[in-house]
């Protein structure tokens, strides 16, 4: 556990001559500010940093836009990409009047969520393990007006002729087989390896990366597990490095679920599991060497998926993976090793520690902090309410008849039926005032003008396609 003298040693050890402030706003951006390093003192650990959050993204109004930002001495590090040396930190928004943890951070969201589950006495920690994907374009062009409408991406690994003389259709993924070639049909092996040695070089621990199943670069790199709050600061950092990182190479990287037509989105599949005392507390008897326990946490994510699709799936885009035939689990069920179904239960290994589940629907377009403290409080309203799973489903759902497939339950086909579902489904996501009603109620208003009613009022190019000659 580091403290402000740590924090304050490492940055004279490294001659950091700027600090840099990281929070994030309500959809799950990272927004920064910097000071110079000497306003780093002991005593600004407790007082805080004063900056305005009335232009946040679903933050404070003008009228009390005043903010204070706490520096977390864990989650200090050297920025690898700053030419001038740079300590960064994540920080805690403080109410400058109450002194109190800002409602609407996500950050405490997630650390409320946690202290949920210490009070319940269920289980001292959550682990959480995302495995977000994403795609590597060589350029991407969008724009929208009251006139036109456009998007034009072109990638080195894409199936398709951008005009450019040296673009070879040799060695690139077909779609949909794009899973673990290596090179040269792999032509990215070096940039997500140079991606992983910086995410180390930041502290953060890697398990793997490989090419996805898509064309256009989808890559995917695996960090190891930790606890709610841990996890969700990792997946920002990482998202900060993949950019960057890409950035230096002249490429461009999107967590879009689903920039290209016709071929697999990107997931967020995300492993979790409950522990005490030290102990794994999904490991028992049960379907697929999983404790009841485990099961009635499933039962939570099951009976919770559509209310919980607002925020794992939060945007119009993410309805464009959530569709069948492309990998995506639309289906609402469980089963070991099929990755048909919304929750997969892994069994790569039989060690107790390793026992957990894998919820596949949420896509890396959400703001961690959210869904990992929205997934934890649907499970848990699983495990309190002995929420009964069903029978697993260890087929391809896919191939089911209509009358089988009749009988499960189903992601929301849109972001508009997600928020829905959100509004009649939220009362367990309020225990312990984890989430507010209040806050619920800036999310969906959010997204409902900002996203649902902004896509709804344009026209779509295809539309063009398919109406003007009508």
């Amino acid at each position: 556990m580091a403290d402000a003298k740590t924090v304050r040693d490492f940055a004279k050890q490294h001659d950091a001559k700027i600090l840099d402030l990281r929070f994030t706003d309500i959809p799950g951006l990272w927004h920064h500010i910097s000071f110079p390093i000497d306003q780093l003192t002991e005593a600004s650990f407790e007082e805080g940093f004063g900056m305005d959050g009335s232009s946040i993204r679903g933050w404070a109004a003008i009228h009390e836009s005043d903010m204070l930002l706490k520096p977390d001495p864990n989650s200090h590090m050297l920025d690898p990409f700053t030419e001038v040396p740079t300590l960064v930190m994540i920080c805690d928004v403080v109410d400058p009047v109450t002194k109190q943890r800002y409602d609407r951070d996500p950050r405490y969201i997630a650390r409320k969520a946690e202290m949920y589950l210490t009070s319940t006495g269920i289980a001292d920690t959550a682990y959480f393990g995302a495995e977000a994907e994403f795609f590597i374009f060589d350029n991407v062009r969008f724009d929208q007006r009251e006139q036109y409408g456009f998007y034009f991406i072109d990638a080195e690994e894409g199936r398709w002729n951008s005009g450019r003389e040296e673009n070879k259709l040799g060695y690139r993924p077909r779609y949909k087989e794009g899973y673990f070639p290596v090179p040269p049909t792999d032509h990215y092996q070096d940039l997500r390896s140079e991606m992983v040695l910086t995410m180390q070089s930041c502290g953060m621990d890697v398990e793997c990366h490989h090419h996805e199943v898509a064309t256009g670069g989808q890559t995917e790199i695996d960090l190891k597990f930790d606890s709610l709050v841990r996890s969700a600061d990792k997946m920002l950092l990482y998202k900060y490095v993949v950019k960057n990182v890409a950035n230096h190479y002249g490429k461009t990287v999107t967590f879009m679920p689903k920039p290209i037509f016709g071929d697999n989105g990107s997931g967020m599949h995300t492993h979790q599991s409950l522990w005490k005392a030290g102990q794994p507390l999904f490991a028992g008897d049960g379907y697929a060497g999983m404790s009841q326990l485990a099961l009635w946490y499933v039962g939570g994510l099951i009976k919770h998926g559509p209310a919980l699709s607002a925020i794992i799936a939060p945007t119009t885009n993410s309805y464009k993976r959530l569709v069948p035939g492309f990998e995506a689990p639309v289906n609402l069920a469980y089963s070991r090793r099929n990755r048909s179904a919304a929750c997969r239960i892994p069994v790569y290994s039989a060690s107790p520690k390793a026992k957990r589940v894998e919820f596949r629907p949420p896509d890396p377009s959400c703001n961690p902090y959210m869904a990992f403290a929205a997934m934890l409080m649907a499970g848990l309203d699983g495990i309190e309410n002995k929420m009964d799973p069903g029978l697993p489903m260890d087929k391809d759902i896919y191939e089911l008849d209509p009358e089988e497939l009749a009988g499960i339950p189903s992601m929301p086909g849109s972001l508009e039926d997600a928020l829905d579902a959100l509004e009649r489904d939220h009362a367990f996501l309020l225990k312990g005032d984890v989430f507010t009603e209040e806050l619920l109620r800036t999310y969906v208003d959010y997204k409902r003008s900002k996203e649902v009613d902004a896509i709804r009022l344009r026209p779509h190019p295809y539309e063009f396609a398919l109406y003007y000659d009508i």
